[in-house]
């Protein structure tokens, strides 16, 4: 009579001590359970997500409403706020304009961030917009510094403290990576600040200089790779269950040899 492939394999010794096997069965359970779970939680965090990415489109979309006003600042979060659509007037402080290094769809440059004096005298930190290296200079672009009270609608975004990726912010040599507000804020010498800041919407077409920074170029994405990964942790719970119920079957033929 042949051997079965496993059988064969498993010629020159005995069966696994009971002990041990019970071990291994328990090993690979709380594997099985461990990995299914970890899939499982991948499926509800894509739910979440896709309901994040609904919530934000829809704030995006709508139609600006008045920015918090200071006493809601304490409660202001990404999950609740950011890439809400507001509005807000003040008088921009353009002495004191901070750029960050940027790359956008136009290329790279620099994101123009400019104080917004709110009437309280507190102020809030305006991205106006992009601009490409050769207009770092404030002086090229006067011309397009409106003077006197000016509304302002955008996206609230939150701060970005620390810097960008492997790049720290140096406010010392006045090189920003992120748009840090509370360290701009000390840099320029704002004593009240909104702890968010405001990416401007696009201008009107024809209503502002076309050497102006360009807003509206805010990215709105979301790294969305859970069902990848849901399928991962799936697949390695079936792997570890048919490694399981290979060895557990040849264990049993080596008790049974007859069968």
């Amino acid at each position: 009579m042949s051997l079965q492939p496993d059988t064969a394999a498993a010629r020159g010794r005995g069966p696994r001590a009971a002990l041990l096997l019970a071990a291994f069965a328990l090993c690979a359970a709380f594997l099985f359970a461990g990995f299914v779970a970890l899939g499982t939680w991948q499926v509800q965090r894509r739910a979440w997500k896709l309901d994040l990415i609904a919530r934000v489109e829809q704030r995006v979309h709508a139609s600006p409403t008045a920015a918090p006003p200071p006493s809601q600042w304490p409660q202001i979060n990404a999950a609740s706020d950011e890439y809400r659509h507001v509005f807000v007037s003040g008088i921009f402080l353009h002495d004191k304009e901070t750029l960050v290094q940027a790359s956008t769809t136009l290329g790279a440059g620099f994101w123009v961030m400019t104080p917004l004096q709110l009437s309280d005298g507190s102020a809030i930190l305006v991205n106006r917009g992009f601009v490409p290296p050769e207009a770092r200079d404030g002086t090229t672009r006067r011309a397009t510094e409106v003077p006197g009270t000016a509304t302002v609608s955008g996206l609230i975004r939150m701060s970005e403290p620390n810097g960008g990726f492997l790049r720290h912010n140096d406010s010392a040599k006045h090189r920003w990576y992120s748009r840090d507000v509370q360290a701009i804020a000390r840099d320029v010498g704002l004593p009240q600040v909104v702890p968010y800041f405001l990416d401007a919407d696009a201008a009107a077409p024809g209503s502002e200089p076309t050497d102006s920074p360009v807003g509206g170029l805010t990215v709105v994405s979301f790294h969305n790779s859970h069902v990848v990964y849901a399928l991962t942790w799936y697949a390695l719970a079936l792997m570890v269950a048919g490694g399981a119920a290979y060895v557990l079957r040849l264990e049993w033929r080596l008790r049974h040899p007859a069968a």
